[in-house]
């Protein structure tokens, strides 16, 4: 039977595939990609594929179809079931498998979903997310063979996995908000075997996720668990996204911290037992991260931004963490070098254990730093790299200092500001930092300044406000 499938030119993105449900998304997608990607496994070799899905409506068809179309590239299926992204991941590495693909949406809006995919354990991105479209497009498949498919819950091993490496000594009280996300039944079990005491919010898997959008990189989002940490006077609050692959976390005095903020705490403590490792983060962290990670003793290496680009940076390197502005936080020491937000909690939750501070005196102990959040701009697909090479080009020429590994980064007397092109959406991001409210307003006119010699308008409305 021949076999070829084109893809919505919208939903091949760079790190994944994904787009709205019914609309860039369908069933015959998701059998084209198991048809493909059991294709592109079977040419190496391999047999072995697992299969995970997270809680949205959409997610159990899609599942199903993708698991049609890897059975008829002769693939072995091991279907995981409903879950968190890295549960999958886990189960990749666990079950020696060639190759593993992720059911889920993130954190975007209910209506969308995606695929995320690992082969041989590394990142499917990039090209090879390209190539998968143009070779379903050309039928380019292996004869249509006869796989397997058995179901089998990962769960209990994977949270067994994680306890194992609990170093915590005092009992903490955490609150979790899940964000009616897909860690919810990981959750509940992986809290009865912690010490201390855990408050659990929207724990329940919903795929409308009805209490707010699963993004803890958005303050308003996380305006229920402050309000819970506050009422039950707890340690830490800790938040996930839809797929549990990114953190936040609230200290106790109510405050947001943000990923390159905890990835402190976290890098002090893995530069202990790895002197001299180098520790990874994207190029939108704060320059208070990268002297921090220098001042224990650490090499700090800015790279780009994207999880699957953090972990291949990664393995080249044998860096034993690494963690971005957004969340996705990758611990190799002692674990695999994915990004996993629940086991993240874990760790650092060891870490406030042990230690003698609250985590708001740990915050209230880094230097301070004015900054914005992530400020986003419309640009359009084709023009806005084009944007950030004219934005290099015209600083390289006024004798800037730039960095040009991830779009533009621009260091200033009066801090830095960045802007790149986003891998996902038509849209430009930028950040900027100083230590001085004036030093900001500096900042975001010499970006407005640049912007607009580009020829955009940029806008610092409400939402692209400091904070």
């Amino acid at each position: 039977m021949s076999f070829t499938h084109k893809f919505s030119s919208s939903s091949l993105r760079e790190y994944d595939i994904r787009g709205i449900v019914g609309e860039a998304l369908s069933e015959a997608d998701a059998f084209a990609i198991g048809r493909v990607f059991g294709s592109m496994v079977a040419e190496t070799g391999g047999k072995k594929i697992v299969v995970g899905r997270d809680g949205r409506l959409s997610s159990p068809t899609l599942s199903a179809a993708l698991i049609r179309g890897l059975i008829a590239s002769g693939m072995d299926v091991t279907d995981v079931g409903q879950g968190p992204t890295p549960m999958l991941y886990f189960a990749s590495f666990d079950n020696n498998a060639d190759g593993a693909v992720m059911v889920t949406g993130s954190h975007n809006p209910p209506n969308y979903n995606g695929f995320k995919m690992m082969l041989q354990n590394k990142p499917f991105f990039g090209e090879k997310i390209q190539t998968l479209g143009s070779r379903a497009a050309a039928g380019e498949v292996v004869t249509e063979a006869k796989g397997s498919v058995a179901a089998k819950d990962v769960s209990e091993a994977y949270i067994a996995r994680m306890v194992k490496d609990w170093d915590g000594t005092r009992d903490l009280k955490i609150v979790w908000d899940n964000g009616n996300g897909a860690a919810g039944d990981v959750l509940v079990e992986l809290v009865k075997q912690l010490p201390g005491t855990h408050i659990l919010l929207n724990e329940k898997i919903d795929g409308n996720f009805p209490a707010h959008h699963p993004d803890p990189t958005v303050p308003k989002n996380l305006e229920q668990l402050v309000a819970a940490v506050a009422e039950h006077k707890a340690d830490v609050g800790i938040a996930f996204d839809g797929d549990a692959d990114r953190i936040g976390l609230v200290d106790n005095e109510g405050h947001i911290l943000f990923g390159d903020q905890f990835l402190i705490l976290m890098a002090r403590d893995v530069l202990k037992s790895h002197p001299g490792a180098s520790i990874i983060a994207d190029v939108k962290a704060s320059q208070v991260l990268f002297d921090e990670i220098a001042k224990a003793g650490g090499k700090p290496l800015m790279w780009k931004t994207g999880h699957s680009l953090i972990k291949s940076k990664m393995a080249e390197l044998g860096s034993p963490l690494a963690g971005e502005m957004s969340g996705h936080i990758f611990y190799n020491d002692k674990w695999y070098g994915f990004d996993d937000a629940l086991y993240a909690a874990l760790r650092v939750l060891g870490v406030i254990s042990r230690g003698t501070e609250t985590v708001a005196e740990f915050r209230a102990s880094l230097p301070v730093v004015i900054n914005t959040p992530e400020l986003r701009f419309d640009c359009a697909d084709d023009r806005k790299f084009t944007v950030v090479a004219e934005v290099a080009a015209r600083l390289k020429a006024a004798g800037e200092n730039v960095s040009d590994t991830d779009g533009v980064r621009v260091n200033t007397p009066d801090g830095w500001w960045l802007l790149r092109a986003s891998n996902t959406q038509a849209v430009l991001v930028a950040r900027a930092e100083s230590g001085s409210e004036a030093g900001l307003t500096n900042l975001k006119a010499a970006l407005a300044a640049q912007l607009s010699a580009s020829g955009l308008t940029p806008d610092f409305d409400a939402e692209n406000a400091g904070h």
